[in-house]
Order: C-alpha cells, then structure tokens, then sequence
C-alpha cells in the first residue's frame, strides 16, 4: 500500500505534463503544508519563479488572503492570465478558495 505522500508525487506528476507555465501564462502553483498556504508564480520555459507568497494558517479565510494578495502582486507585474496547478492537492478547500480569491482579484484561468 503507497502512503499519501506516494500518492500525492504520482498525482503532482500527472498534472504536471498538462499544466505548464510560460512568459506569457506563467503557472500559478498552490502549496499546503499543515501551517501554512503559499503560492507561486513561475515561469516553466526560464525556470523562474516571478513572485511568491505565504500566509501562515490554514483555513480558507487565510486561503483567500493569499488569493488576494497574490492576485495584486500580478497586476503589479502586469500579469492577468495564469495556468493554475494544484500540485496533486484535491481542488477543494483552501485550494480552491485560493483560486477563487485570485479569481476574483482579476486573474484569468
């Protein structure tokens, strides 16, 4: 039996080969760890990360903060459009709520 860390890399690589970012669309990569929420922006084609962001907590009021906060970090790179990556994590909870969030905040995916 694979334990949830197994199962988490094959489905993080599944994904991988259909989302990639690029100077024009780079990937949005959420990250959970059991204290904190962070994303990414990265650019796949340069292997550069653009901007980054964290919030420490774990519950979807600190999902959407994140959301926001990454979303103005963005616009202020004049960035509107992303490919968003979930990393093998489930859409739903504070994944989703940072994708909402970022949604919301004026990013399109």
């Amino acid at each position: 039996m694979k334990t949830r860390k197994e199962m988490r890399a094959k489905r993080k690589l599944a994904s991988r080969v259909l989302v990639r970012g690029s100077e024009a669309r780079p990937r949005l990569a959420v990250y959970r760890s059991n204290t904190r929420i962070s994303a990414q922006l990265i650019n796949d084609d340069a292997r550069v990360t653009f901007l980054t962001a964290s919030v420490k907590g774990k519950n979807s009021a600190a999902a959407t903060a994140l959301g926001k906060e990454i979303a103005e970090k963005a616009k202020a790179k004049k960035i509107s459009t992303v490919v968003f990556d979930r990393a093998g994590f489930r859409y739903h909870g504070v994944v989703k709520a940072v994708a909402d969030a970022a949604r919301a905040g004026g990013l399109v995916f």
